[in-house]
């Protein structure tokens, strides 16, 4: 197939355009850089080094001898020339991965929060737009998220997208309809998510786009096959406050000897995935997409769910690190079970990998081996949901008074 990888630079987006590529698919990364021009705003850079993307496709094309090109595009901002360059490619697919991806940069002002809007509503309706227009008979696959579903606990098993419910009519009769599962965001970012449901709904009815949503959980993991297969492939790995995943901020904690700080209660519960296994999930998506005219298929693409103190506990067993408990800079429930059902994927033969199997190999092969590249001063959240939670932080116990030695 004819793939195009909107965000191929990116931390899902660089691993799965290697593993495309390599299973014999022509893929081209379509990225403005963004992630990279956000690591120079914060001061920070990923804990793996990370060459110049014209350096690692040059790697790639020498260890491989397969040719991934690279084409420097803002999708959210030039419609007219991102679409000339989709009626000139004529993909057999498109994957959406060139949205700003984390809920604490979106939530750390004003500024933060107008730009995740623009960017990833933009992105989204200009490529679901331009295929409309050219009516262009691509499958167009997108990275969402499982913070769309929120994390309220109602004691359901939480279903993939769709939710059957009765409505009872004017004459007391009782519909049958299934609809979105409600939508109830966490932060702006999760709010962008909801906002690409409504849109992917509307495209497939009005013009019949092909459209799979991922509705993916935390992403765990550096490695993939293919990143292994030489040091100049390496996939980025964030440990900061604003991009770092609650297990990639333990792990790096664990590895210099850092308390492992557990937000709030630690009773909150999410959904985690390994980057393999992310990867092969989207490789089943291509392999298995909509008709013309069906609605939007969703998948819940995770495998297992951890509280983050129970997570915390995992990795204070395997390292000896100390936990502590912080204030929590989200406006969320402390305590919330999640119960998502993921039967899709399992049943196209998924074969999920455990935290408990690869995480001390995440631990040693990466945390430990780059620990000399940690800037500490980055660990720690610096995004505050709300006004009130900033200021109760700033007058209690302050996150950042975790940030010294050990």
């Amino acid at each position: 197939m004819r793939i195009a990888v909107f965000g191929g630079d990116g931390f899902i987006g660089w691993p799965t355009c290697l593993h495309l590529s390599n299973a014999g698919h022509d893929i081209v990364i379509v990225d403005n850089l963004s992630r990279r021009r956000i690591d120079t705003e914060l001061g920070v850079q990923s804990l793996t080094p990370m060459d110049s993307i014209q350096e690692r496709l040059r790697i790639w094309k020498e260890v491989t001898g397969r040719t991934i090109r690279f084409e420097l595009l803002d999708i959210a901002t030039d419609y007219f020339r991102v679409k000339r360059w989709i009626e000139l490619y004529r993909p057999d697919a498109l994957i959406h991965l060139a949205q700003q991806r984390a809920a604490p940069y979106s939530m750390k002002s004003d500024w933060h929060k107008t730009y995740t809007v623009n960017n990833n509503v933009s992105a989204t309706h200009n490529l679901l737009n331009a295929l409309a227009d050219l009516e262009m008979d691509a499958h167009f696959v997108h990275m969402g998220t499982m913070g769309v579903y929120g994390y309220s606990d109602i004691g359901a098993t939480i279903p993939e997208g769709y939710l059957n419910v009765g409505i009872p009519n004017d004459d007391g009769q009782v519909i049958q309809k299934e609809i979105l599962y409600p939508a109830n965001p966490g932060s702006v970012y999760h709010m962008t998510k909801c906002l690409d449901q409504l849109m992917f709904g509307y495209y497939a009815k009005n013009d019949s786009l092909r459209i799979t949503d991922l509705h993916q959980g935390v992403v765990w993991g550096t490695h993939t096959e293919q990143t292994r297969l030489h040091d100049q492939l390496v996939n980025r790995f964030d440990y900061d406050g604003d991009y770092g995943t609650v297990l990639n901020r333990f792990l790096i904690q664990a590895a210099i000897g850092h308390p492992l700080t557990v937000h709030g209660t630690g009773g909150q519960t999410r959904a985690f995935i390994h980057i393999q296994d992310s990867v092969r999930c989207i490789e089943l998506a291509l392999k298995n997409p909509p008709t013309r005219g069906e609605r939007p298929k969703i998948f819940n693409q995770m495998t297992e769910t951890f509280r983050v103190r129970d997570l915390a506990k995992l990795i204070a067993e395997m390292s000896g690190a100390e936990i502590v408990n912080v204030p929590n800079p989200r406006n969320e429930a402390s305590e919330n079970d999640l119960r998502v059902a993921n039967d899709q994927f399992l049943d196209l033969g998924l074969e999920p990998t455990t935290l408990k199997v690869g995480m001390l190999e995440e631990m040693v092969d990466v945390a430990r081996k780059f620990a000399h590249r940690i800037d500490r001063s980055k660990i720690p959240a610096q995004s505050a949901w709300t006004s009130e939670i900033r200021s109760q932080i700033s007058a209690g116990k302050d996150i950042d008074s975790f940030n010294g030695e050990a």
